[in-house]
């Protein structure tokens, strides 16, 4: 049983790489689950739409993640409470539209794979506790009880608080992945009590940017420069990010955790 997790896909240069060779990597990794975190995907870099979402399910994602960009396009609010497959993170405010944690099957039926989206608490947009609501999503998501794999998208800007989110879910989790920063860290591994962990898996998009977006206008940004207009994706060669996870059926931990670099100028 492989699982495989994809970073942030940043605007059409992200999509139409996934969206092109997901396919195949399907088959070459032989990997049964797939879990991409599609917060950026829309073409302006912030927020998903429907037809986004449904083209990413057709070429063979079984579940979309995100973060602090769920609401930027309005038809989500509405979209996610019918598609059980778009997740927001978990310790949004009550009420939420949608689910921040959700139980799936595999595509042969064989196995359930619970999937959780969390958002850090600290530089990034107002939340519940993050580690509060983990410990909650903890005592009804169970592995091999509830559930034979856990996977864990922690959504944040500091890298402290995705290494104790891994260190916290060791042990109880398949796997556990940091999103957002949008560059792939050298730090993945599997922890002591069997949980491959990666500080941020990178995002699937056009590297010769700033974190996906225009470079030359990103630079203006920083200078200050008067010519400079608000941020808008590189539209280069995308790179495909992220890690395969090949897993223990019976404990439901990991074999082995392999990084995944495709494409465009990263590669």
């Amino acid at each position: 049983m492989n699982i495989l997790i994809l970073g942030d896909i940043m605007g059409l240069s992200g999509r139409v790489a996934v969206n092109s060779k997901l396919p195949e990597i399907i088959k070459k990794y032989k990997t049964d689950f797939v879990i991409v975190n599609g917060e950026n995907a829309a073409d302006d870099g912030r927020g998903i739409t429907k037809k986004i979402a449904e083209e990413l399910f057709e070429n063979g994602v079984d579940v979309i993640t995100s973060g602090n960009h769920i609401w930027d396009k309005d038809e989500t609010t509405s979209f996610i409470e019918t598609e059980n497959r778009l997740l927001r993170p978990a310790n949004l405010a009550d009420g939420s539209p949608g689910r921040g944690c959700e139980i799936y099957y595999t595509r042969d039926k064989k196995y359930k794979v619970g999937v959780i989206n969390l958002m850090g608490n600290v530089f990034m947009r107002k939340t519940e506790d993050v580690f509060q609501e983990a410990k909650k999503i903890t005592k009804k998501m169970i592995l091999k009880k509830d559930i034979d794999f856990l996977v864990v998208d922690f959504h944040g800007e500091i890298t402290s608080e995705k290494m104790a989110a891994g260190h916290f879910f060791d042990g109880q989790a398949t796997c556990v992945v940091g999103t957002h920063t949008h560059v792939p860290t050298a730090d993945t591994r599997i922890l002591d009590n069997g949980t491959p962990y990666q500080t941020d898996i990178g995002m699937c998009g056009d590297y010769n940017s700033v974190i996906g977006m225009n470079k030359e206008n990103s630079v203006k940004k920083f200078l200050k420069d008067k010519d400079a207009t608000k941020h808008f994706p590189a539209e280069g060669e995308g790179t495909i990010c992220g890690i395969i996870v090949e897993t223990n059926t019976e404990t439901g931990l990991a074999k082995s955790v392999t990084r995944l670099i495709d494409g465009g100028s990263l590669a």
